[in-house]
């Protein structure tokens, strides 16, 4: 074979080689990362009682998994913040999210009741022209004074959300002398309306925390929030309360019980 086709020849074995390692590491991460989703679902439930995760081999036995896997897997959760490594100890629970249910119309203190105390910083308040998006989901004329509020919530001390709220002012003004710092928007509403709530339409994404969100909820700049639009309704119809939430997504996690109609 002369020298050039043999050159030829190493040169594709060598990318062949090179193709194939690639892979098993794409591999190796997609399994990776559907473990680390197994375990976060055990940390989050609180399958770990003692708070510690079984040794690295017992997880790969458990779960037939490599070593390399398992250990890519924890790091996966550790760059959550969910778990740590401790010498001596092994891998440990450092973090937590708390659960905010889909399934009712609750404030987010009636919603955390079993978790701890909810308080609310209120970083802005009074009336404001509705911007027209604003108007239009409150079915007010543009322009017209709402009342706008921006909250700064923490569950037990810690920021947990970051809540713009927006409700017409006819409504609105008689919050003004409420105590916005303690007690949910929705408990104040059915109060100075005298009627109960309905519904509410809602739209969850992830977004990146911006420099502002983020230094008010004290998480990295660019880490992930969930965004949470609420439209609020009475129970006759009327849309009262329009809010933008952020919370901190290391810290809620958010579930609902869905139904398939026939």
């Amino acid at each position: 074979m002369p020298p050039t086709d043999r050159i030829r020849d190493h040169a594709g074995q060598g990318a062949t080689t090179v193709a194939a390692h690639r892979a098993r590491r794409r591999l190796r991460a997609d399994r990776a990362r559907q473990l680390a989703d197994l375990l976060r679902h055990q940390t989050l439930a609180g399958g770990f009682p003692d708070g510690t995760l079984p040794h690295e081999s017992a997880l790969a036995a458990d779960y037939g998994a490599t070593r390399n896997t398992v250990r890519e897997a924890l790091d996966l959760l550790r760059a959550e913040g969910l778990v740590a490594r401790q010498p001596g100890v092994g891998t440990v629970v450092v973090g937590r999210k708390y659960p905010h249910g889909l399934d009712r119309l609750m404030g987010l203190a009636e919603t955390l009741h079993e978790h701890g105390r909810v308080t609310n910083e209120v970083r802005t308040l009074g009336p404001a022209p509705a911007p027209h998006p604003v108007a239009d989901r409150l079915r007010v004329p543009p322009g017209t004074e709402v009342l706008y509020f921006e909250r700064l919530r923490r569950l037990n001390g810690l920021p947990l959300s970051l809540d713009l709220t927006y409700i017409p002012l006819d409504i609105g003004s008689a919050l003004l002398g409420e105590d916005l710092e303690n007690t949910d928007v929705f408990r104040l509403l059915e109060t100075v309306t005298g009627r109960p709530l309905g519904h509410a339409e809602i739209t969850l994404e992830a977004v990146n925390a911006d420099a502002h969100s983020a230094a008010v909820l004290q998480a990295p700049r660019g880490s992930a929030a969930l965004m949470l639009e609420r439209l609020t309704h009475l129970a006759d119809g009327r849309p009262v309360d329009l809010e933008f939430i952020r919370f901190r997504g290391d810290r809620i996690s958010m579930s609902g019980l869905l139904h398939r109609s026939h």
